[in-house]
């Protein structure tokens, strides 16, 4: 068994830790993985990948086009970027809370309209979960827990080799003892909106 998840998103919204968490409890699992980051130029604003691959025998943290069993996308233009990386199976979990970039900000460019982007993710795949991961962490504490609200998505999705307990016990062990239980509801609401998506399917 293989799974290999494309991460996106832009500095600064934890794509990092989520990796880190998901990476960390499939290790503990006994699971071979291998994982790589590239960072934006900005620390703050500029795209972040991370990729994670696991399994038996895993050695490169590459994922081919066509090749992502999940694409996980902390921001909507970011998740369109990676379409290349999905299939017509590939799951699809993208928070559909955009981060502006300062050249809209300044009247430079426009935001592509969501429904555009959402429409282009499902043209690559039938199995897109939009999730609005920002509003979700904002109920239960903080936007700041948006990452716990997609990894708690990310364990709802079909097929996906670590189980739901497993995630949510790495994720806390990862943030301060203060915030634990914002994040726990922050992560259970990711995981309750995602359910109630994929009955749709």
């Amino acid at each position: 068994m293989k799974y290999n998840i494309q991460m996106v998103g832009v500095g600064g919204q934890g794509v990092l830790l989520a990796s880190m968490v998901i990476g960390e409890t499939a290790m503990r699992k006994g699971m071979d993985v291998t994982m790589s980051e590239v960072h934006g130029m900005a620390q703050r604003g500029g795209s972040v990948t991370s990729t994670i691959r696991m399994g038996d025998n895993v050695i490169s943290p590459l994922i081919p086009k066509g090749g992502a069993d999940l694409l996980l996308a902390f921001e909507p233009i970011e998740a369109y970027r990676s379409l290349e990386y999905a299939n017509k199976d590939t799951y699809i979990v993208a928070n559909t809370h955009p981060i502006i970039p300062i050249t809209v900000s300044m009247g430079a460019d426009e935001y592509p309209d969501l429904e555009y982007i959402i429409e282009k993710m499902r043209s690559a795949s039938s199995k897109v979960i939009p999730v609005n991961a920002t509003e979700i962490a904002i109920e239960f504490g903080g936007a700041i827990a948006t990452n716990s609200v997609l990894i708690g998505a990310v364990a709802a999705v079909k097929g996906f080799p670590l189980y739901v307990e497993e995630l949510k016990e790495s994720l806390l062990y990862r943030v301060p003892k203060k915030f634990r239980d914002m994040n726990e509801r922050a992560f259970q609401g990711g995981y309750q909106a995602a359910m109630e998506i994929m009955d749709q399917f």
